[in-house]
């Protein structure tokens, strides 16, 4: 039986040979890389990634990464671009290339092609000297000194290096087009994330009959009816004018029978809670989910500029929206 310190080493050496791999990538950004930049930002068309192998692997990461943030891209195999998924590549796109030798013979096949097509070409390579980084526009210098792997064998730090470069150029890419938090969203909308940068309070409060609204006139009884029926916690209390003067929720139910109150006999007007917490409509819900945080309360009323009530929602309904 392996003694369990010798895993705890293995992977601590690894840990540490791909981080001093990572760490030589730094000396790196020069001008070619921002050269690859450039080259990418004044695309018109796609990025095209391709590479074989782990590198292969690699590539569609890096692909999918620069398409969620703001780069159209997607990954082409390089020994199904010789048998007609070239056709996929126009003179409009670049081609981000990768190999750790530089002479993967998959990938030098169609490099006469992409030429022919005068599609832009970057490359990511350990050797400065293969025949993909002397045919590149930019090459990107992703050599290390050793794999991860004892044996020198599996892609390992090599891999690691190339994935990191890829989000360099990604983030680069990102800052420079200004691309936001909103945009991201756009490219995830089926993720919290995008949930929460995308829904709007409007999305998902009650509205019309759903709102859960009383006259300042009426008895607390009658406001406790209300609640019960419309099923938010609360109710917000309407002046003569139909605009918001108060609310009441569970919570001031609780400590409205503490001072044994009669529900039968008070207005509901004399135990609301007046000047409440109100939100707009067109807000996030995510920020609406914050106001409830901060304030510890479960429920918001949604007013118009003249305070009228349009709607409501609670923490339910926030958590069935998927913004918690």
């Amino acid at each position: 039986m392996v003694d369990s310190l010798k895993f705890i080493e293995s992977a601590k050496r690894a840990i540490e040979i791909e981080r001093d791999s990572i760490s030589l990538l730094i000396g790196r950004i020069d001008e070619q890389f921002s050269k690859a930049c450039q080259i990418l930002l004044n695309c018109k068309g796609r990025v095209v990634v391709t590479g074989m192998g782990k590198s292969g692997h690699i590539g569609k990461k890096i692909a999918a990464t620069l398409a969620s943030t703001g780069t159209p891209s997607f990954f082409v195999h390089p020994g199904e671009a010789s048998h007609g998924d070239l056709g996929m590549i126009t003179s409009n796109d670049v081609v981000i290339a990768i190999s750790n030798s530089g002479n993967t013979s998959e990938v030098v096949t169609i490099l006469p092609l992409i030429k022919r097509m005068e599609a832009p070409l970057i490359s990511m390579t350990g050797s400065n000297t293969s025949i993909l980084a002397q045919e590149a526009d930019s090459n990107l210098d992703v050599s290390v000194e050793t794999e991860a792997c004892p044996l020198g064998l599996a892609p390992t730090s090599s891999t690691t290096a190339t994935l990191v470069m890829g989000d360099a150029l990604a983030i680069a890419l990102l800052e420079a087009r200004g691309f936001s938090a909103e945009d991201f969203a756009f490219s995830h909308p089926g993720g919290s994330l995008g949930r929460r940068l995308l829904l709007k309070v409007s999305d998902i409060m009650h509205s019309g009959k759903r709102i859960p609204s009383v006259d300042h006139n009426v008895l607390l009884s009658d406001a406790l009816l209300e609640i019960s029926e419309k099923g938010l916690g609360m109710t917000a209390i309407t002046d003569d004018q139909g605009k918001l003067c108060g609310l009441f929720t569970d919570g001031d139910l609780r400590r409205t029978l503490d001072k044994t109150i009669d529900i039968h006999n008070t207005h509901i007007d004399k135990v609301m809670t007046a000047h409440c917490r109100t939100i707009r409509a067109d807000i996030l819900a995510a920020e609406a989910l914050a106001i409830m945080e901060d304030n510890k309360i479960n429920g918001l009323i949604v007013t118009d500029d003249d305070q009228n009530v349009v709607g409501a929602l609670n923490m339910h309904d926030l958590l069935k929206a998927g913004v918690m």
